[in-house]
């Protein structure tokens, strides 16, 4: 990649200035507590804080949490986030009640050298979302008054072009961060020449959220194994009941275009776990694919599957997983997902788990993320970089 990165920066003398970092602490909160329950998106950030504080830099950190409309609320505050980042680095970490107001610029002018502050969800000023240009370019203009050099390693968010990732760039000295560095090497292994056989699992609720990385990777790729609610539009498409499950009626055409195309490449379920409700204790069995009750919907791939999968993988040198193969947050419909992770696991493969829920599930069910050989930390990102188009965050960087 030829892109400046942390390294390039700390060489050059970090000490006393201030470096405005985009980190991505979009972690999810306890809806009744407000606490943490995945703290994985901020462990993912600390090597680079932790060199930028052992090479005395006042570190000013910046991030979104949820889906604000432009304005404070409470619900999406990043107050929890700067207590657990504290706890991880072993020091305070100063916190802005505003992004780029006075609380910011008071927060950010007390920092010692080597200390830590986090400014306020960067979503809750509209200008960090805006389509208007000049609307964004104010709101970097301010946001890069907080900093003397800026590096980005927030990679959940480098496909958005928001003024914190590809505006505030063109106004500071830039690098990138250890983890957008990481990931973007990684991912390049993926679309340069992978070691063969190549297998890529896909699972998730749609289709059509995944469709542009399925017509990318069809021609590079071995094998597709499809699970997850996307995959009862495949089984519609080869003419079977799919019952109440998950269904875009839409894409069915698109699903049975795609088969034909690649012929014997695509791998669906042999069997799907079948429940009368969506809720955890909802009465379910296994049954075959093409034996759907109609009063019933799939949470899960059945155990035929998961073997069926795990077969493939075993003989792959090269995987990629994005999405889950069921309802993983439900214990009754959580063993496909275990069973393809851990399948992934065993393989002597180099594998790469593509962010959003599947690292999510990795996490919840408590499998050994070591043992996976790399989980992404952006899941729309890194898809969007497999289909191999221009992501602004890194385009910015690269200028």
């Amino acid at each position: 990649m030829t892109i400046r990165n942390l390294d390039d920066l700390l060489a050059e003398g970090v000490s006393g200035r201030r470096v405005l970092v985009r980190a991505d602490l979009n972690v999810p909160l306890d809806k009744q507590t407000g606490e943490i329950t995945d703290d994985g998106r901020i462990r993912a950030v600390l090597p680079t804080l932790s060199a930028l504080v052992q090479a005395g830099a006042k570190v000013v950190v910046c991030s979104h949490l949820g889906r604000p409309k432009g304005a404070p609320d409470p619900q999406f505050s990043l107050r929890p986030v700067a207590g657990r980042l504290g706890e991880l680095l072993g020091a305070p970490v100063a916190f802005a009640e505003d992004t780029v107001g006075d609380s910011a610029r008071s927060t950010v002018a007390g920092l010692a050298d080597g200390q830590v502050a986090l400014l306020e969800n960067l979503r809750f000023n509209k200008g960090e979302t805006s389509k208007d240009d000049a609307e964004r370019g104010v709101f970097a203009d301010q946001l890069a008054a907080l900093g003397d050099a800026y590096v980005d390693d927030a990679f959940g968010a480098v496909h958005r072009k928001h003024a914190s990732v590809h505006d505030v760039p063109a106004r500071l000295p830039h690098v990138a961060g250890r983890l957008v560095l990481r990931e973007v090497e990684v991912l390049s292994r993926l679309t340069g020449e992978p070691e063969r056989p190549y297998v890529v699992v896909l699972g998730g609720s749609k289709v059509s959220d995944k469709l542009a990385v399925i017509e990318a990777l069809l021609p590079t790729v071995d094998r597709l194994l499809i699970g997850g609610g996307m995959c009862f539009t495949f089984l519609k498409a080869q003419g079977h009941e799919v019952g109440t499950s998950l269904l875009e009626k839409d894409m069915v055409e698109t699903c049975r275009n795609l088969m034909e195309r690649a012929p014997g490449k695509i791998m669906l379920p042999v069997d799907v776990v079948a429940a009368d409700a969506f809720a955890p204790d909802a009465a379910h069995d296994t049954v075959p694919a093409d034996g759907i009750p109609s009063h019933r919907l799939g949470l899960d791939i059945g155990p035929e599957t998961v073997a069926g999968f795990a077969a493939v993988l075993s003989q792959a040198k090269t995987v990629f997983w994005n999405g889950p193969m069921g309802v993983f947050e439900m214990a009754a419909f959580a063993n496909g997902t275990r069973g393809v992770a851990e399948a992934i696991t065993k393989a002597d493969a180099f594998s790469v788990v593509g962010g959003g829920d599947s690292a999510a599930a990795v996490r919840a069910l408590g499998l050994d993320e070591s043992s996976f050989g790399h989980i992404s930390t952006g899941g729309g990102a890194s898809l969007e970089y497999l289909e191999g188009k221009t992501l602004p965050g890194i385009a910015a960087l690269e200028n």
